[in-house]
């Protein structure tokens, strides 16, 4: 069976999709915002989403073997999380994505595991 992790192209095509949203979360004034949330280098955030991102696609499940499970909301919680911040971590997702070789049909289906992911992390108003 063909996971989604295969076909995004396995360990080199997550950390690809991976590197371009952070790529577009540091360079792009639409992620602006969310950006200040990071720290200033990026490293620990991108190894981490490529941990996380390479299970739950259906890869190893690098996030769990190092930290135990994701408890993503629990983690982010300490982060004021509203629409904009969501909205704007999709931004990034979303045009990281759209450049990705990979099925367009699985891309929809991301696109829409992703946004229910974004908005579970919101805790706060708005």
């Amino acid at each position: 069976m063909t996971t989604h992790y295969d076909q995004l192209g396995g360990d080199a095509g997550i950390r690809l999709l991976v590197d371009r949203f952070y790529d577009l979360m540091d360079t792009a004034p639409e992620a602006a915002n969310i950006r200040t949330l990071h720290a200033r280098n990026l490293k620990v955030s991108r190894e981490k989403l490529y941990k996380f991102m390479s299970g739950w696609t259906g890869g190893p499940p690098l996030y769990v073997e190092e930290y135990g499970h994701p408890r993503l909301r629990m983690r982010h919680f300490p982060f004021a999380i509203g629409a904009r911040e969501r909205d704007e971590w999709l931004w990034c997702m979303d045009r990281a994505l759209a450049e990705h070789e990979a099925p367009e049909e699985l891309k929809t289906f991301l696109r829409e595991r992703l946004q229910q992911l974004a908005d579970h992390m919101r805790n706060q108003p708005g």
